[in-house]
């Protein structure tokens, strides 16, 4: 596929998100499969491998910085586009059929071959979660599918928001105004800075909060935390301030390899502080107290997470533009491919925690193992059916070639 250029058409620049936000969800998949090799004291997956790799706690590092609030700039760019061509019940049915009753149907059927896993796990010394159940209410265990939880909350509160707007501006002056300073905002090439002020100023009064942990993920309460609030909320907004100006994307195409390098040097410098802070094997020992040290990461993580979401829509941008038959399979396969994963990656896992391999061989194993049955039950019992109508919007339809073959669309 060829690049785009800096003025290619809303409709190409449209391939490439919608490839970066089911990018997002498969990038999941291997941020998950990697956990369990990640060499962390405390263990905070529900096993640790036995063969660690330092390599793939890099990997996981790097990924979690910037998925899940590319993700939610992503959600909140569709979302507004969603809401203008359907309206705002139109809307509501929409978000409901896509994200409210793939959670709630999900969950149970997820959940239970998890819990399994997580006793086998317990069975060996390096595994299991002391969970009880039932949970305490607001506690109760969303587990990966806490993102669609989030989501609806975030529909509904831009929902209240824009009617609150519409109505105390209905001559669109404040609106005007905000369009004005949201793209000087976005023309400055401090941009991201300025926009991890809030993130990183919520990182700073969360005494427990180290880089390790980025965004704090409400996937144990019903009662979503405040940085998740703050971090992904934000990038929705900017998602959805993004379909007002369609155009600001440009700078993020022509910024993407300085974003893309200035990213890269601050993941690396974080990650080595999260050995520093730790106090991991090998680690430099430097002279600092340990709330020192967490400012210092507090300042470097919260621009790191802004500059590497700016550098990977960029990067979507710039390569990925045009139609792709293969990206728009994936995009459309990534929603069911991340929703079903979790158990059969958490099998997987356990089974090879105790094989003397290589970590990296392991996790290799793990992808390759995982991923192809996942892909054959999308194209066998999603694409075509009323399942993928659900969680697409849409069902695939089959083309019948004239020698009588069938060609996917």
């Amino acid at each position: 596929m060829s690049p785009s250029t800096a003025a290619a058409p809303v409709s190409e620049r449209l391939h490439a998100l919608d490839a970066l936000r089911g990018g997002a969800l498969l990038l999941g998949i291997v941020l998950h499969a990697a956990m369990s090799f990640v060499p962390a004291t405390p263990r905070f997956w529900f096993i640790q491998d036995t063969d660690p790799s330092l390599l793939l706690g890099l990997l996981s590092f790097t990924v979690h910085v910037f998925r899940m609030t590319t993700f939610f700039l992503m959600a909140g760019f569709f979302a507004r586009m969603s809401f203008h061509r359907r309206g705002a019940s139109g809307f509501v049915r929409d978000r409901l059929q896509r994200i409210g009753v793939p959670l709630v149907i999900s969950w149970p059927i997820l959940f239970t071959p998890m819990s399994l896993i997580a006793i086998w796990a317990s069975h060996f010394p390096n595994g299991g979660w002391s969970r009880s159940w039932p949970p305490v209410l607001p506690n109760f265990p969303l587990t990966h599918l806490w993102f669609l939880y989030v989501l609806l909350e975030l529909y509904v509160a831009m929902l209240l928001l824009r009617g609150a707007v519409v109505w105390l501006d209905p001559s669109g002056t404040w609106r005007a105004a905000l369009d004005r300073g949201f793209a000087r905002i976005m023309r400055n090439p401090l941009a991201p800075l300025l926009l991890a002020i809030p993130i990183g100023i919520a990182f700073f009064l969360d005494q427990r909060w180290i880089n390790v942990m980025g965004v704090r993920t409400p996937d144990q309460s019903l009662i979503t935390n405040a940085q998740a609030w703050i971090g992904f909320g934000a990038a929705f907004g900017v998602g959805w301030l993004l379909h007002r100006q369609v155009d600001l994307l440009r700078l993020l195409e022509r910024r993407w390899l300085p974003h893309l390098l200035i990213a890269l040097g601050l993941i690396l410098i974080s990650f080595v502080l999260v050995g520093v802070m730790t106090s991991a094997p090998g680690a430099p020992k430097l002279p600092f107290s340990f709330a020192t040290l967490r400012l210092v990461s507090a300042i470097l993580y919260a621009p790191a997470i802004w500059i590497s979401t700016f550098a990977a829509v960029g990067l979507a941008l710039r390569f990925m533009s045009g139609f792709s038959p293969t990206w728009r399979y994936l995009a459309d396969a990534s929603y069911w491919l991340y929703l079903i994963h979790m158990p059969i990656v958490m099998a997987l896992q356990v089974a090879l925690s105790q094989r003397d391999w290589p970590g990296l061989i392991k996790f290799a194993i793990i992808l390759v193992v995982a991923i192809p049955p996942m892909l054959a039950s999308y194209h066998l019992l999603v694409r075509f059916t009323f399942i993928g109508a659900v969680l697409n919007g849409r069902r695939a339809e089959k083309r019948v070639l004239p020698q009588g073959g069938i060609a996917t669309a």
